[in-house]
């Protein structure tokens, strides 16, 4: 983000680069070359630069096994933390064989055998080649998100910093729903609020709708003014510090009905059952299953999804349920979990939480007031 000054703290950026290490050696890469803005992160603890949309591939940061240093490109000194020297920080370069010098004069390039990337152009496949002769390039993707899978310590604890502003934003959403209200004032009163706590870059822009009656996944069809009876979905997500947060709600404007109720408990009846699913040892998969023990369709969106620096894996779909089967929770993982019921003519409720995979099950991270106790009247 291009409001952060200063580096991540030294406990965060060195507790992040002893799992990077420990997977370098299990997957047996002399070298990283970086080129996501998440991974660039992780290994070097330095802010960048956010922007809207994807970036090609570009050679960002280098770490080198088996010295821990560490190359990286800026422009400045500012954010950069004490253990990258000057002299490893070098510029932005149009010309693409600028960069592949600086990576020749890296110390031990011409020895690497083995040089992951976390994405290639076909440019910079024939490119690297030049900078790391002896080198096989290595896909270093799964390495990478094998380390950030598991949270240390530190990351969670910036996890619930971020949380903090995503549950202000939504927390300013509940006090400015009313009827007459529009769904646009309500996602701007959430974003600033967002913006108030010191977060520009919020995770998602679309912070408020009401929910259709009519079809199971979709906002309700007409202008965006709020009614008497709506149910109105919250979701604030916030890029604090690197790390994204989510937490959603629905509310009830006006006095809910015994519908309304109703489709409460289930969605409660559901959340025990996702929590319940959320324990080291057993397959992602279990999160899909808990819709069906529930009784309740599976929804469009993924029912639970990685948090941390951007996006981190698992995604748990209706759609990659072969994936999702063979894939294990472990201890230390975060993921955002969705709650989500509907009942044709009421609408639905939408919840959304931070829920870290400890080794007694499932400690929910959000602190914002579950379902009932944010009715509006």
């Amino acid at each position: 983000m291009g409001t952060e000054i200063e580096a991540d703290g030294r406990a965060l950026r060195f507790s992040r680069r002893e799992r990077a290490l420990a997977q370098m050696e299990v997957h047996d890469l002399d070298m990283l070359v970086l080129g996501r803005q998440a991974n660039v992160r992780y290994i070097s603890g330095a802010p960048q630069l956010w922007v809207v949309g994807t970036r090609p591939f570009g050679p960002i940061c280098e770490f080198v096994r088996a010295t821990g240093e560490i190359h990286l490109n800026s422009t400045w000194d500012e954010g950069i933390p004490e253990e990258i020297p000057h002299e490893n920080l070098y510029g932005f370069a149009w010309n693409p064989m600028t960069l592949v010098g600086i990576l020749q004069n890296i110390k031990g390039a011409d020895s690497m055998r083995r040089v992951g990337t976390d994405a290639l152009t076909p440019m910079f496949a024939k490119l690297l080649p030049m900078a790391f002769p002896n080198a096989e390039l290595i896909d270093a993707e799964p390495a990478m998100a094998a380390a950030r899978r598991i949270k240390t310590p530190e990351e969670v604890q910036a996890l619930r910093r971020a949380l903090v502003v995503a549950e202000k934003g939504l927390a300013a959403g509940a006090g400015a729903l009313g009827p007459g209200t529009t769904e646009q004032a309500l996602s701007g009163a959430v974003l600033e609020a967002e913006a108030a706590g010191g977060v520009s870059t919020p995770a998602t822009q679309d912070a408020a709708w009401v929910t259709s009656k009519e079809h199971p996944w979709r906002r309700a069809d007409g202008d965006g003014v709020v009614r008497d009876g709506d149910l109105v979905a919250l979701s604030a997500g916030v890029l604090a510090d690197g790390y994204v947060a989510e937490v959603a709600r629905t509310l009830c404007v006006g006095e809910p009905t015994d519908a309304v109720r109703g489709l409460c408990r289930r969605r409660d009846e559901l959340w025990d059952r996702l929590v319940e699913a959320c324990r080291p040892g057993r397959a992602t998969s279990g999160l899909l299953d808990a819709y069906q023990q529930s009784g309740e369709p599976l929804p469009a969106m993924p029912v639970a999804h990685g948090l941390g620096l951007g996006f981190d894996p698992p995604v748990v779909s209706p759609a990659l349920r072969a994936t999702a089967e063979a894939d294990i929770l472990e201890e230390g993982m975060v993921l955002a979990v969705t709650a989500y019921v509907w009942e044709r003519g009421v609408g639905a409720v939408f919840t959304r939480d931070a829920v870290l995979i400890t080794a007694d099950g499932a400690e929910i991270l959000s602190t914002a007031p579950a379902y009932g106790e944010s009715v509006h009247g």
